[in-house]
């Protein structure tokens, strides 16, 4: 089967390559998954250039952790799935409900392989029924950006609620994700962008505060006259240190920060004393569980929500995917389409 591997020792795109390899089967318990679609994420620009957790990878890998796909094979003992469903392979492995934990939970992509193959083997426990109203492109979308919005907003702190004012940062996956689950909640969104184009079509899905931090360096006092000093509920922050002041003077009383993102870097003004002022509270969110991912679904169908593509590619175009991803022009998810 055809697959793509970021080789070993890999510090560029250079290292990402398409190879044969042999076709996984399906074992007890496994699911052998057809792949149709992919879509990539903002670590998996690192992964190949040696720049995450871990540095460069120790042995080939294939990358990405977002896919869908069709079941066609299934081992002894499957009983979640049977052939012909359509199913997402959930980020973490072995992580299906519950708290975080120091237990072995290995990430699809990175260290272990991900998806950018023809095939791929899941266990059962590790995979979901994408929504009935997505195609497969649309739930390639899910597994990272997706679950890690739905995590923000309705399971860390208290749930968004009709009414809310939700906090935005930019126009990448996870945002567009928030903007789209936020205002299924009944919550008014507001959004962030250098790009007033960009704006315009976060207008389009329903944001009802727009705010070009170039325009306004100091974005907070935006975020505050637009919410006539009430300030934000809740803050999809995915910029780090370059953006959380401006964010924790964004917040609300009692609101919440869920702290996603490092696209500003690592270097800033990261002075709590704003959230303790205003008896917020922060969440250091990392994707999320099985169980978050399937509730997620559930909305997905009964909101009719679709998930923002900003552009596809095909599986031969899987470095031009990459390139594309890291100029930053994109407007909600990069897809790449297996077969």
């Amino acid at each position: 089967m055809k697959a793509f591997v970021i080789k070993a020792g890999s510090t560029s795109f250079e290292g990402l390559v398409q190879v044969e390899k042999t076709k996984p089967v399906a074992g007890p318990g496994e699911i052998l998954v057809e792949m149709r679609a992919a879509s990539l994420n903002f670590r998996d620009l690192l992964i190949p250039l040696g720049r995450y957790f871990g540095g460069p990878v120790p042995t080939d890998l294939i990358p990405l952790s977002d896919g869908a796909g069709e079941v066609v094979a299934i081992g002894a003992g499957v009983t979640r799935f049977k052939v012909g469903d359509s199913v997402c392979g959930t980020f973490f492995r072995n992580y299906l409900d519950g708290p975080p934990a120091a237990a072995d939970r290995p990430a699809l992509g990175s260290p272990i392989d991900g998806v950018l193959a023809e095939y791929v083997v899941f266990n059962q426990q590790d995979a979901v029924l994408i929504p009935s109203n997505l195609t497969f492109i649309e739930a390639a979308t899910l597994p990272c950006a997706a679950v890690t919005a739905w995590h923000a907003l309705m399971v860390a702190g208290r749930p968004v609620r009709p009414g809310d004012n939700v906090l935005v940062l930019g126009t990448g996956g996870v945002s567009l994700q928030a903007l789209q689950l936020a205002k299924a909640a009944g919550a008014r969104v507001l959004v962030t962008s250098s790009d007033d184009k960009k704006l315009e079509r976060a207008r389009a899905l329903g944001a009802s505060g727009l705010i070009n931090y170039k325009t306004h360096p100091e974005w907070h006092t935006e975020v505050m006259r637009l919410t006539n000093g009430h300030g934000a509920d809740c803050v999809i922050e995915v910029g780090g240190a370059g953006t959380l002041k401006s964010s924790m003077l964004s917040l609300a009383y009692a609101g919440k920060i869920a702290m996603i993102g490092v696209l500003s870097g690592f270097q800033g003004d990261t002075n709590p004393h704003a959230v303790m002022l205003k008896g917020g509270n922060m969440h250091g969110i990392f994707v999320g569980n099985r169980a978050m991912f399937e509730t997620m679904n559930t909305a997905i169908e009964v909101n009719d929500i679709h998930p923002i593509i900003d552009k596809i590619f095909t599986f031969s175009q899987t470095a031009e995917a990459f390139a594309y991803m890291q100029g930053q022009s994109h407007f909600g998810k990069v897809v790449l389409s297996i077969g």
